[in-house]
């Protein structure tokens, strides 16, 4: 199969949902992460245009470890736009060159208005990449689309888990590497962000019954919904 993971910032997806593609990749699905957004405000000392190099080449490192093709929409921080056209075109150009069996992206009901704007960028884009006389033509099916945890899991009812404890250790080692973030956050917040997201994997392993899990919703609209798990 075909999986696209559409996170807004470089290390949403490691955050939520890389134990879950590294399992796609694993039973040999191919897997692409997209950031919308290029992370270039998310430092308080390095400057925009150099975070933004950084945050690209940390994201590719991280999906290089499990297999998985990173691209970016390069958009700036704080300009994610559900109702822009160009940032959708954009999107549904992604859409229809993966051609995805199934989308994982960010909840509407997450704390970051970047991340609600890319929910609605994505499931907007999603049924446009299917009307073939839109924008440069070809077209993609209408596919089902899950929404990955939010920070902290507030806010968030899961209705399908993933058992990622033989990921557990992949995906923190992903997520070191975004030391722009990680690092600063370990020197300047006193956060240790690592153990924050073990811990939450941790919680969500609990809830079914597994060392780590990682925690999904589904978007039950017709016709996203299909009789089979998509998800490992």
């Amino acid at each position: 199969m075909n999986v696209l993971a559409i996170g807004c910032h470089p290390d949403d997806i490691e955050i939520s949902c890389c134990g879950t593609l590294a399992k796609c990749v694993k039973r040999g699905d191919k897997v692409t992460v997209c950031h919308v957004a290029n992370g270039n405000m998310g430092h308080e000392i390095i400057k925009p245009d150099e975070l933004r190099i950084i945050r690209a080449n940390e994201a590719k490192s991280a999906g290089k470890l499990a297999g998985i093709e990173v691209v970016t929409l390069d958009i700036g921080d704080l300009l994610p736009n559900g109702s822009d056209k160009e940032q959708r075109d954009k999107m549904i150009e992604l859409i229809r060159k993966c051609q995805p069996d199934f989308i994982i992206t960010h909840s509407p009901t997450d704390y970051m208005p970047d991340h609600r704007e890319v929910s609605k960028l994505v499931f907007d884009a999603s049924f446009a990449a299917s009307v073939p006389q839109y924008g440069t033509g070809g077209k993609a099916a209408v596919v089902p689309v899950y929404y990955m945890d939010n920070l902290a899991g507030m806010n968030f009812n899961p209705t399908e888990y993933v058992d990622i404890t033989d990921e557990i250790e992949l995906k923190i080692e992903m997520l070191e590497c975004h030391e722009s973030q990680l690092k600063w956050m370990r020197d300047h917040d006193h956060i240790d962000f690592a153990d924050f997201v073990r811990t939450c994997s941790k919680f969500r392993g609990l809830q079914c019954g597994v060392d780590y899990a990682e925690a999904f919703t589904q978007e039950y609209v017709w016709p996203k919904v299909v009789t089979k798990r998509l998800l490992p």
